[in-house]
């Protein structure tokens, strides 16, 4: 997005006669004014691991590990033609992370910020944002994409860490399997089946930053039946601002959840849902609020001839309260289907179409408002991707997704991908795709009724004629064990965008249009290197640069490469140790490149781990995040932005 249409929360500060910080951190994002591997092996289902046992999940199986987001059926991750990156269950217990855009940060290919208590902006490969729009994001298959803004609202989104299986990371476009902002990268949230989680866990966490108490239960609910329910409370204090002030950002959030899972002779289902509810302290205005649920079904059937079919359906609720400066009731449904066969011995085929509904009643106040306030975006899709093997070394993948929406009609998203595998530790993989970012009601309905800040001075007209951002992407990458204890990924790419946001005058004020395009370059690598029998090392760097400028018909007065507001680098490094006697000791830094737009120093992260297995399912942990700093910037810019504090959390684990 267009960095000049961010001054916009300036205006919507006066607007609102609330906070700066806290409105534009979170209730002038929801309104559209900010425009911008596998589990550890346990001993029983539900037990922590034995912290001594580091070693059990080698280089090998974690090469291993079973993904499904890059070709939408069951692979290899070793034999993934793309930028992909797992987060396993045992790497989100050993963070001592409780939160998912916490958890997100152990991905080396995502750009994570916080911005204060509540509000992240996470993206993959750029236009990182309070709102960023590039990035699919799935939890157990459900999209939780707003089309209020086209991106995620993560203080909503919520899973109890001990029942995530693993998240599958990629980044790079995949719009030909998963669709409409799917650009720059996808986030796949796996959960636990209900069959490995049997028996009781939990966890109580307490320190100066946040508070809070989850459990889980898991039973055998007959011979082909298993289920789980948990509830979980959190409390996340204030955070200071850059000028010293506290912010009145605290906030509590309350979820429940169940999953079930059964099978029967020739198939397999799932069952889930979740509801939530929590509350946001408002400077000068009553609290805001937040609710829903989510009820999501699944249905598989495996062929005696490896072929498999899945219909999936879900429905979700969400309502926003936000006193003062907007409401939003949002409903979406959704039903896919997909099959996969194999033709002879070299066609390896998926296929699946599906459609979606959003109904959305959004308000606004005297200043702003989103018409109409009752809008219908539907979608539907069809797409097919064959994988062909050429050689016994070759693979050729050739895909198409055709996606129709409400506002722009039928959109197509082509890909084509080619893997080279010299040897079973080694593979060569390439890739040209393009994906499109469908518009959302910001794009579309939003209007500023009052004059926007200089370079502007006019009031903000809906875009009627907003068209859809479009991505063509070329991507190389290798990825190699060249030891047993040695693994490591390298991917490049060059991403070339076309009809980005922009500010257009018409008729005395300014419309949204697609003045913007340019390119960006980068590169992706990491790597894990087993040490010592108990001592692992994970490392990863990403290299980014962007170009941006107006396209020749744009009267936008604002800046084009405002839009690229990320870091030039990202570095990650982590440690983990078993010791003797049950105790285990992690580290991780994060060193992060200057955001020259907003004044974002760089900085350094450190954050630290120590547990001590006091029975063999019962773990008492201290963790401590940002170190050796006692507060630093992410995200935003001012006085008044939120930085994030050095924090401190016990927490005591258990499973019976």
């Amino acid at each position: 997005m267009v960095r000049s249409f961010k001054r916009l929360p300036r205006v919507a500060f006066a607007i609102a006669r609330s906070r700066p910080r806290r409105a534009c951190a979170r209730c002038l994002l929801c309104t559209g004014l900010v425009c911008q591997g596998t589990a550890w092996a346990a001993a029983e289902p539900g037990a922590i691991p034995n912290v001594a046992d580091l070693s059990q999940l080698s280089i090998e199986q974690l090469a291993d590990i079973e993904i499904s987001s890059v070709s939408r059926r069951p692979e290899r991750l070793s034999d993934a033609a793309a930028a992909i990156y797992v987060i396993t269950r045992e790497d989100i217990r050993r963070s001592g992370a409780d939160t998912l855009p916490e958890i997100l940060r152990l991905a080396p290919n995502l750009q994570v910020a916080r911005i204060n208590a509540s509000s992240y902006a996470i993206s993959s490969r750029g236009f990182n944002n309070s709102s960023a729009n590039k990035l699919l994001v799935m939890i157990d298959g459900r999209s939780i994409y707003t089309p209020l803004h086209s991106g995620v609202f993560w203080d909503v989104q919520d899973v109890m860490p001990e029942d995530i299986e693993r998240i599958e990371v990629v980044s790079g476009p995949g719009g030909t399997l998963w669709g409409a902002n799917a650009v720059n990268g996808v986030i796949n949230i796996i959960t636990r089946s209900a069959r490995d989680t049997i028996g009781s866990t939990g966890h109580a966490t307490v320190g100066n930053q946040e508070r809070g108490v989850a459990a889980r239960g898991g039973w055998n609910a007959g011979p082909d039946t298993a289920m789980r329910a948990y509830a979980r409370v959190q409390r996340f204090d204030a955070t200071q601002r850059a000028n010293g002030s506290t912010a009145p950002d605290e906030w509590d959030r309350r979820q429940a959840g169940f999953r079930a899972d059964g099978k029967t002779a020739s198939a397999a289902w799932t069952a889930q849902g979740d509801i939530y509810g929590g509350t946001q302290r408002q400077a000068a205005r009553p609290d805001a609020t937040v609710s829903g649920g989510n009820l999501l079904m699944r249905w598989n059937r495996e062929m005696n001839d490896g072929s498999g079919l899945q219909v999936q359906a879900y429905v979700d609720s969400t309502r926003r309260r936000n006193p003062g400066l907007f409401s939003e009731d949002l409903d979406t449904f959704d039903i896919d289907t997909q099959h996969r066969f194999a033709i002879g011995g070299r066609h390896e085929l998926v296929w699946g179409a599906g459609i979606r509904s959003y109904d959305d009643h959004t308000t606004g106040n005297g200043a702003f408002a989103f018409a109409p306030q009752d809008s219908r975006l539907l979608l539907w899709n069809a797409f097919g991707q064959d994988t062909v093997t050429l050689s016994s070394r070759t693979k050729l993948t050739l895909g198409m997704k055709a996606e129709h929406n409400s506002y722009t009609g039928l959109e197509f998203q082509p890909n084509v991908r080619l893997a080279y595998k010299p040897d079973e530790q080694s593979l060569w993989w390439t890739a040209v795709s393009r994906a499109v970012r469908t518009p959302s009601r910001l794009d579309r309905d939003f209007t500023v009724f009052v004059n926007l800040p200089a370079p502007y001075n006019g009031p903000l007209l809906g875009g009627k004629g907003f068209d859809a951002e479009r991505l063509t992407s070329i991507e190389a990458g290798y990825r190699a064990q060249p030891h047993e204890r040695f693994s490591y990924s390298v991917s490049a790419f060059v991403n070339r965008y076309d009809r980005l946001r922009s500010v257009e005058p018409s008729g005395g004020g300014y419309v949204l249009g697609n003045g913007v395009q340019g390119r960006s370059f980068g590169v992706e690598t990491w790597g894990t290197y087993q040490a010592t029998s108990n001592w692992r090392l994970s490392a990863g760097l990403n290299l980014l640069h962007e170009r941006l400028a107006f396209t020749s018909g744009s009267g936008d007065p604002g800046r084009a490469a405002a839009g690229a507001e990320d870091p030039s680098h990202q570095f990650t490094l982590r440690s983990s140790w078993s010791l003797p006697h049950g105790v285990s000791a992690d580290l991780a830094v994060r060193d992060v490149g200057t955001l020259s737009a907003s004044r974002v120093p760089a900085y350094t992260a450190v954050d630290a781990r120590v547990a001590w297995a006091i029975r063999p399912r019962v773990e008492l942990s201290l963790a401590a995040f940002n170190l050796f700093d006692p507060q630093h910037v992410e995200f935003g810019s001012g006085p008044l932005r939120s930085e994030v504090p050095r924090e401190l959390a016990l927490r005591l684990s258990w499973a019976l």
